[in-house]
């Protein structure tokens, strides 16, 4: 049987490692989005397209700048996952 402690923790520590893995990529695109949104609005230019590229772009580059830290913070997460393990089986 698990103690429920563990397994409240586990999903502490689950969801901050998905806000820290995917926080940087999302931010930077809400970012971009919300900058083409404005530029669109003071210029009346009504296409729906034209902050796909930019925002496509912009995750990319998050991907390129922040994959390694994100990387880093998976990794970490799956090793403290998978040491405590033994501790959980009986």
């Amino acid at each position: 049987m698990v103690p429920e402690g563990l397994v409240i923790k586990l999903a502490q520590e689950t969801l901050k490692t998905v806000l820290l893995a995917a926080g940087p990529v999302l931010a930077l695109s809400l970012l971009v989005g919300l900058t083409i949104s404005i530029l669109q609005a003071a210029t009346q230019i009504q296409e729906q397209t034209l902050s796909f590229v930019p925002k496509l772009l912009a995750v990319g580059m998050a991907v390129a700048i922040f994959g390694p830290w994100i990387l880093r913070v998976l990794v970490d997460f799956c090793q403290r996952v998978f040491l405590s393990l033994p501790g959980v089986i009986y």
